[in-house]
């Protein structure tokens, strides 16, 4: 299933008019800032499809029955480009584990390119999404 975000009224679509205004993308902190926002509100989406297990959790009102990630994750960036919008993710899934990736477009003479991979880094992914 394909969810287009940005069809939907949200502030989404300020904080991407923002990424896109060349004025607003020479202020490099906004820029970041905005990927970092977008980042978050993508994990938001995303978590609405991932698998859940009922938990029972101590309040200080009694016992409550919590729907709680069923698996940890595993969040991947390509580092650099995606470094800000790879915190937006992290600030929702707090317990995840970080894989990264170093890539880049290296172009031809005809002007097609290939992905050139320098490094990657991940923890073991066995049942993990």
């Amino acid at each position: 299933m394909v969810t287009i975000l940005s069809n939907t009224n949200s502030i989404l679509n300020q904080f991407i008019a923002e990424i896109r205004d060349a004025d607003i993308q020479k202020d490099s902190m906004r820029f970041r800032r905005n990927l970092e926002r977008i980042g978050e509100i993508f994990a938001y989406e995303i978590s609405k499809e991932l698998e859940y297990e009922i938990r029972e959790v101590m309040t200080p009102l009694g016992t409550a029955m919590v729907p709680i990630l069923k698996s940890k994750l595993v969040l991947s960036s390509i580092l650099r480009a995606g470094l800000p919008f790879h915190q937006g993710f992290l600030n929702q899934f707090d317990q995840a584990e970080n894989a990264f990736i170093s890539a880049y477009r290296k172009t031809h003479s005809d002007h097609s390119f290939t992905i050139q991979l320098e490094y990657s880094s991940s923890p073991d992914l066995t049942g993990k999404p």
